[in-house]
């Protein structure tokens, strides 16, 4: 997705746009081997929604037609956290949710639409083009799908191969100073299943693992009348791959729905699908001095995050933002470093929400981002509120979607609700800042 989406940016600046893809493409649904996450449950949150449907207008009404839903974040997603489900929303949060081969396709079908992109599948990459002192990137070297080595040149070049990019260690051997890595291990790995869906029943269920309870579970509503079921678990205790020891992971979670769900509703297909992720791994592209002109690394390339946060795609969105705003204002080829500069603010929110949570374990391990300890005991209570203050969990919401910074989640008059006595409180040691000053006085 990350690939896809800065093409269409760059098809808005450059005559022709060539993607080189490892996998053999299809217009069919279809799982690909490079995105071995594709089975499991995908999130496009609100920003990365709204990115899209100004990238390609109309988007939205493509993927719906395709047999993808719109539910309600707020509504139809019961999200259980600390002891509770939290309340309805007294408004709308449209959440696009259908599988991620069916996300990936329309995109690249839009994408195909335009004029100057080609799309060149079964290509590997194997090299940069470079010039003499190594200072540009001047394209790639690609092996064909019949095994011809062949280079296309390129005013600028992309790097946008995931997780796995081999660019950090490209520039070690090219001369260059590599990007220091942050790693924070969270050791999660995911099993989900396909189950048969009622064609009316939108439901949604999110139960995250959370400390000290290392198990966790959701349920998304995908197209064909399918859910799709994760169990995961993090630090080590991870969920098994036969159905019987799915269904028996799925019972020890503290709501009793996703059990009911894997009981009685008709398994799909034969096979559970695992996927193991080790840790949140951020690259730091911007503290660097000197990189080569023609070249931008981009999506998890950069930084991958713990993906039951969901907060991939809508990055790699943001993150094509940013490049079509830098890309606009400058340079078209010298853009690498002012792109990753102004990319942090993106990653930044992301990977602090992200890294924050993880750290709610205190088996995590890696650096931590200065005000999680605080932030993480503020959230608590915010979202035991949000238990019943329906006005907390569109808050709350509307900062996990991305839509807004967490910094609003500290606006006075959410405070306010956060910190407000409730009969809760009775007997736990809260007082209001009136009780505490009556006391002092007394």
């Amino acid at each position: 997705m990350a690939g896809l989406l800065t093409a269409r940016v760059l098809a808005d600046g450059f005559e022709a746009v060539t993607i080189i893809e490892r996998d053999s493409l299809s217009d069919q649904l279809r799982t690909r081997k490079g995105v071995p996450q594709a089975d499991h449950p995908h999130a496009l949150l609100e920003a990365g929604r709204a990115t899209l449907e100004d990238l390609f207008p109309g988007y939205g009404e493509d993927l719906i037609s395709a047999g993808g839903l719109v539910i309600d974040a707020l509504t139809d997603f019961r999200h259980y956290e600390n002891g509770d489900f939290l309340a309805d929303g007294s408004t709308r949060l449209p959440m696009y949710a259908a599988s991620r081969p069916l996300f990936e396709l329309i995109t690249r079908r839009r994408l195909s639409d335009l004029d100057g992109i080609h799309i060149r599948s079964n290509c590997q990459w194997l090299d940069y083009l470079v010039d003499d002192a190594t200072t540009s990137v001047d394209g790639v070297v690609v092996r064909t799908d019949d095994g011809t080595r062949e280079e296309i040149a390129a005013d600028l070049t992309v790097d946008a191969t995931g997780r796995t990019s081999r660019t950090p260690t490209w520039l070690e051997e090219h001369g260059y100073e590599a990007p220091s890595v942050e790693e924070v291990r969270i050791d999660i790995a995911y099993s989900t299943a396909l189950f048969e869906r009622p064609p009316d029943d939108r439901r949604t269920f999110f139960v995250p693992a959370s400390a000290p309870r290392t198990r966790g579970g959701a349920v998304f509503p995908v197209e064909a009348d399918r859910w799709l079921v994760n169990m995961h678990g993090v630090h080590g205790d991870h969920p098994p791959t036969d159905f019987e020891g799915f269904a028996e992971f799925a019972g020890t979670l503290p709501v009793p729905d996703l059990k009911r769900l894997v009981d009685t509703q008709p398994w799909i297909g034969e096979e559970i699908d695992h996927y193991p992720f080790p840790s949140n791994r951020r690259y730091r592209y911007a503290k660097l001095d000197r990189f080569p002109s023609g070249l931008v690394v981009i999506g998890d390339a950069i930084t991958s995050f713990n993906p039951i946060y969901g907060q991939g795609m809508s990055v790699a969105a943001l993150e094509a933002l940013v490049l079509h705003h830098v890309l606009a204002a400058g340079d078209r080829t010298n853009i690498a470093l002012p792109f990753f500069e102004r990319a942090e603010e993106v990653i930044d929110i992301a990977w602090n929400m992200a890294v924050g949570s993880d750290f709610g374990f205190p088996q995590t391990t890696g650096p931590k981002p200065r005000g999680t300890d605080f932030f993480n005991r503020y959230l608590s209570r915010l979202t035991s509120k949000a238990h019943t203050d329906a006005g907390l969990r569109e808050a709350f919401y509307r900062v996990i979607t991305m839509e807004v910074p967490p910094t609003t989640l500290l606006r006075p008059g959410i405070v306010w609700r956060v910190f407000k006595p409730s009969p809760s409180d009775i007997g736990t040691g809260f007082r209001s800042r009136s009780q505490r000053q009556s006391k002092r006085t007394s």
